[in-house]
C-alpha cells in the first residue's frame, strides 16, 4: 500500500488556522464531501465519535483522525496543514499542525489498520514533516507525502 492509494491531490489543504477540533473536523468534512462526495455531517460525526474513545494527537505536531463509515468502499486520507497549530489533547500535550484524516468502510480491519500504519510510519519520519511545515503549496505537500517507494505497512 502506498499513501498515492489513499490520498488524492485534492485531498490535500492549507488552513491559516481553525479554531477548535471540532471546527477542523468540519473543515475535514467539507474536504470529504468535495473529494469523496461524502456528507460532511455524517464525516464530523464519524470523528467525534472516535475522537471520544481517545484522542488521536500522536505527538510532535501529528494529528492522526480517523473512523469508520457507511458508504464508503475504501479507506480514503485526508490531509491538512495548520499554519497556527491548534491545542489537539495530543499524548505529549503540543498543539498540532499536521492532521492526516483517514476514513474506513465500516466493516474494513486489515485494510483501515494498514492505512494506519502506513500514515503513522510516514508521520514519524522527523524529515518529512519537517519538509511539510517548511512548504505551502498543496502540490508539493501532497509529493511530500506521497513520494517515495512503496512503505510496507504491518
Amino acid at each position: 500500500m502506498q499513501i498515492s492509494e489513499i490520498l488524492p491531490s485534492d485531498g490535500v489543504k492549507m488552513l491559516a488556522s481553525t479554531s477548535s477540533k471540532k471546527r477542523l473536523f468540519q473543515d475535514l468534512g467539507d474536504l470529504a464531501e468535495s473529494c469523496y462526495g461524502l456528507a460532511p455531517g455524517r464525516v464530523v460525526e464519524a470523528l467525534l465519535d472516535r475522537e471520544g474513545l481517545g484522542p488521536t494527537g500522536v505527538g510532535h505536531g501529528v494529528a492522526l483522525p480517523h473512523a469508520r463509515m457507511e458508504g464508503i468502499e475504501r479507506v480514503r486520507g485526508l490531509f491538512i496543514r495548520l499554519e497556527k497549530p491548534l491545542e489537539f489533547d495530543s499524548i505529549d500535550r503540543q498543539p498540532v499542525d499536521l492532521v492526516f484524516c483517514l476514513l474506513a468502510p465500516d466493516g474494513s480491519g486489515v485494510e483501515h489498520l494498514k492505512a494506519l500504519a502506513l500514515v503513522s510510519r510516514t508521520l514519524r519520519d522527523a524529515a518529512i514533516c519537517q519538509k511539510l511545515r517548511a512548504n505551502g503549496e498543496i502540490g508539493t505537500l501532497h509529493a511530500i507525502l506521497t513520494e517515495g517507494p512503496a512503505i510496507q505497512a504491518a
